[in-house]
């Protein structure tokens, strides 16, 4: 059953606008005009397009009234009675080959939309998928490339000798400090430099051979950029305390030479004591990972499981103990703070002038001296038994350590004959001798010399001297303080000519002193820096770390990479910057574009569903 023209006449006057936007206003209105051709003309069930008799019939003249109100603005559809095929009981009629093309024309164009609406789908499918592609590829393989390594050479100018250093690290370095490893080592021969105050010109010799093969380890085009720094330790600062010229010209020679190299020389100073003893403790700590340690995806974290320890430091003219204490506040006057990969550490040092091993050995000559009746023939209980040598005056009492020493009748050219009695009781007796302990008064924060120390704290590392000496008694790494002291009565007592059958490597200038230097280092440690026989197995006698030497050259080094910029990190992208940000650009634009088209269509589409819908009435059931 049709429903009646004037009942569709609202919903008609809704949808014209739609029609007139989208289609053609003749076609919006020859829909309207099929309700009145339909209801007129249409067989819905009666011949002859008579509706049925039982059903409800509009007045013929409301209905036409209707019609022709919503019709007005197009008469072009609508026939006048006479001019055409005229319409039973309306006369109008019908153009029926223009409906059939509308009907058409709209099919059509329902075709043709839609075929956009798909390749439109597709091309926002497909930017999305590539500009993702695109993104992920250019991130995950994108190659970080090491912008290289750098290089620095450190000169450890002691009183006993020199040695180079040569140190690398990555170019971009860790929290700004680099991660710095030991790649090369040579002693110079002969003599510490402050050995050369007399002949300061003749020092530069001895360099060569080192430097020559540094220039082999460090590529030719580096070699212009790889910093030289010379630290010169106690033999340098007993020099100029003795003759401060004479030091500043063995300088400017060493400066002299170095300027000539192909390096970049950044001078030569003397290192402080407290300054030697922190960078021995950053040395030792760094080697241990007690800084910077790899976890499983082979990066550098921060241990925060690990604890620091405490380093001891023998050389020729000082010796150096440096931890941190329990308390740092309280001996805030003491501490030095260090930062290191992002983290300070408020580290106690103290560094004892005259108390290394060589300047030692020294004041023992020349106190054997002072209390010997004689002044050419003396015996020595620490050198070992049958052996003899001839020192001069100005060997042993020529030094500023031993001036109080000095005997009034000082010749420093004169001989003096020294016999080895091999008694290790007896050198325990002189070498106590050597250590001031009365300035103290039984202080229990004060180990000698009137030097005020907080109590030892956790785990040392013993090395450089203390370290050749306990390998020369046959002893390595961490043991008890019982076997320390049986195996030094043990080496003490032998003879000269069982030492050279005993020692794996022989020089006498080392092996005669062996005996004083084992004595000495325990009273340092067990007097001097309260170590007892319960904490003693808490110092780790120790050389090296892989092939880094303990020095405090390394520890130098690591500080003065806080000042050497660092360099960035070089990123190789799959695809060159330009390229990639103009592809991101052409996707997310054409992506962009499909989805406007396509909300476009959906607002067409919701048009069109008013027109299905009115079409759908039309149509004769």
């Amino acid at each position: 059953m049709r429903p009646p023209a004037a009942d569709l006449l609202p919903l008609l006057q809704s949808v014209q606008p739609d029609f007139i936007f989208f289609f053609n206003l003749r076609v919006g209105f020859f829909f309207s005009f099929r309700l009145f051709v339909f209801n007129l003309f249409g067989n819905t069930g009666a011949e002859g397009g008579q509706p049925p008799s039982d059903s409800p019939q509009p007045p013929p003249t409301a209905g036409r009234e209707a019609l022709a109100a919503a019709t007005a603005p197009l008469p072009s559809l609508l026939i006048p009675a006479g001019s055409g095929e005229a319409a039973a009981d309306g006369g109008y009629s019908v153009k029926k080959d223009t409906y059939g093309a509308c009907i058409r024309t709209l099919r059509t164009n329902r075709m043709l939309t839609r075929t956009p609406s798909v390749v439109a789908q597709v091309l926002l499918f497909l930017s999305i998928v590539l500009v993702i592609a695109i993104a992920v590829i250019q991130i995950n393989q994108q190659q970080i490339l090491s912008p290289g390594l750098k290089y620095g050479i450190v000169l450890d100018a002691g009183s006993s000798r020199t040695t180079v250093y040569v140190y690398e690290w990555p170019a971009e370095k860790e929290n700004d400090t680099g991660v710095v490893t030991q790649t090369f080592k040579c002693n110079v021969k002969g003599p510490g430099i402050s050995s050369y105050e007399s002949s300061p010109g003749a020092l530069a010799k001895p360099f060569d051979d080192c430097l020559n093969k540094v220039k082999e380890r460090i590529p030719a085009h580096l070699h212009k950029n790889t910093s030289v720094y010379l630290g010169a330790t106690a033999g340098m600062r007993l020099l100029r305390l003795q003759n401060e010229s004479a030091a500043n010209e063995v300088l400017a020679s060493i400066q002299n030479y170095f300027r000539a190299q192909p390096f970049e020389f950044r001078g030569a100073q003397i290192i402080t004591g407290p300054e030697e003893g922190v960078y021995g403790w950053i040395t030792a700590n760094y080697l241990m990972g007690n800084f910077l340690e790899r976890n499983l995806w082979r990066t550098w974290i921060h241990p925060y499981t690990k604890e620091t320890v405490g380093a001891l430091d023998l050389g020729g003219a000082s010796t150096q103990i440096s931890f941190i204490p329990e308390d740092s506040q309280e001996h805030f006057n003491s501490t030095l703070q260090v930062k290191l990969y992002g983290y300070n550490y408020n580290v106690y040092t103290h560094s004892y002038q005259c108390y290394g091993r060589d300047e030692a050995e020294k004041r023992l000559l020349a106190l054997l001296l002072q209390k010997s009746n004689a002044s050419s023939s003396v015996d020595n209980p620490c050198y070992p038994q049958n052996y003899n040598t001839s020192l001069t005056m100005k060997y042993f009492s020529g030094s500023l350590c031993t001036q109080s020493l000095r005997p009034a009748n000082y010749y420093p050219n004169q001989p003096v004959n020294f016999h080895g009695t091999g008694d290790p009781g007896l050198c325990r007796e002189m070498v106590s001798l050597l250590f001031n302990s009365t300035a103290c008064r039984d202080r229990e924060d004060c180990p000698f010399n009137g030097m005020h120390q907080p109590k030892a704290k956790g785990n040392f590392v013993a090395f450089s001297g203390f370290y050749y000496t306990i390998n020369a008694l046959n002893l390595s790494g961490h043991f008890s303080l019982d076997d320390f002291n049986s195996s030094m009565w043990f080496f003490c007592s032998q003879s000269w000519t069982q030492l050279q059958f005993m020692l794996p490597k022989f020089e006498e200038i080392y092996a005669r002193s062996y005996c004083f230097s084992a004595n000495f280092i325990y009273y340092l440690l067990v007097h001097a820096y309260n170590f007892n026989a319960e904490t003693w197995p808490q110092i780790h006698f120790q050389k090296q770390v892989g092939n880094s030497s303990i020095a405090w050259s390394l520890g130098y080094m690591l500080s003065l990479t806080n000042m050497i910029p660092a360099e960035g990190k070089l990123i190789q992208l799959p695809l060159k910057p330009p390229l990639f940000a103009g592809l991101l650009i052409f996707l997310t634009a054409t992506a962009l574009l499909c989805l406007l088209f396509l909300v476009y269509l959906c607002f067409v589409s919701h048009n069109r569903k008013n027109i299905t819908r009115v079409e759908h009435v039309f149509i004769p059931e």
